[in-house]
C-alpha cells in the first residue's frame, strides 16, 4: 500500500514523513491554492528519497517542463482537465492522471474516462476536489478496473482511511487537507496518525515502505 502526502511545503512535516515512510511527497502548482508553492521553494526541499509530484491545473506543456526541471520531480500529476493528447507530451510512466467520478453520469462513463488515459500515463487517482476535504463515495468505486495502480483521494483521514480502504481496495491512499490545523499548515502529528492507521491496516503482511518504492519504480 502506498502513501502519498499532497499540499507539502514545510521541511519538518516532510522530514517527519520520510522519516515514517511515506511514498511520495505533492507539491501544489496552482495559485488560488492555499497549499501553492513556487518551483524554487519545492526545490529547496528535501524528499530525503520520496518520489516528487508535482500538482498541476492550468499550466502549459512548456511551463510544467520548466517547473519539473526546477523542482526536481518524479511525477506529474494533471490535476486539471487536461487531454490525453496533453498527457502524452510527458513519459506515461511520470504522469498521474486526476479523475473525478462526480462528473461521470455513470459507472460506463467512468470506465470510458479510465481507458482514454491508459496510454498517457502510469497511475490514477480518483478525487473528489483538490484539497476540499470532501469524500467520494468509496462503495461506488468497489469492482474498478484499472489497467494501472490507483490511489484514492479526497477527505482521507486516519480516522477513515480503514473504511475506505476496506471499501474500494486502492493501490494508494493520498491524504491532504484533513493532516492540517489550518488550510496549507500539515501537522505533523496528523500525519504520524495516517500512516499508522494505513500501516495498521495491514499487520499480518508486515508491509515495508522500501517495497513499496521499489514497486513504484
Amino acid at each position: 500500500m502506498r502513501i502519498k502526502i499532497c499540499g507539502m511545503s514545510e521541511q519538518r512535516v516532510i522530514d517527519e514523513a520520510a522519516a515514517l515512510g511515506v511514498d511520495m511527497c505533492g507539491f501544489v502548482f496552482h495559485a488560488p491554492s492555499p497549499r501553492c508553492v513556487t518551483a524554487r521553494q519545492a526545490a529547496c526541499l528535501d524528499t530525503h528519497g520520496m518520489k516528487r509530484v508535482g500538482v498541476f491545473v492550468t499550466q502549459s506543456v512548456e511551463e510544467i517542463r520548466d517547473i519539473v526541471k526546477e523542482a526536481g520531480l518524479d511525477y506529474v500529476q494533471l490535476h486539471g482537465r487536461q487531454s490525453a493528447s496533453f498527457a502524452r507530451h510527458f513519459p506515461p510512466e511520470t504522469v498521474i492522471r486526476v479523475l473525478w467520478p462526480a462528473d461521470c453520469a455513470s459507472r460506463r462513463e467512468l470506465d470510458e474516462a479510465i481507458a482514454a488515459f491508459a496510454d498517457s500515463c502510469g497511475l490514477y487517482l480518483l478525487d473528489a476536489g483538490m484539497g476540499s476535504g470532501r469524500t467520494l463515495d468509496w462503495k461506488e468505486l468497489e469492482g474498478l478496473s484499472f489497467p494501472h495502480p490507483w490511489f484514492l483521494s479526497g477527505g482521507l483521514s486516519p480516522e477513515n482511511a480503514a473504511q475506505a480502504l476496506d471499501a474500494c481496495s486502492p493501490d494508494g491512499l493520498d491524504f491532504n487537507s484533513r493532516l492540517e490545523t489550518a488550510p496549507g499548515r500539515k501537522s505533523v502529528s496528523r500525519v504520524r496518525e495516517a500512516v499508522e492507521a494505513v500501516r495498521g491496516y495491514f499487520p499480518q503482511k508486515n508491509i515495508s515502505a522500501e517495497a513499496d518504492r521499489k514497486k513504484v519504480k
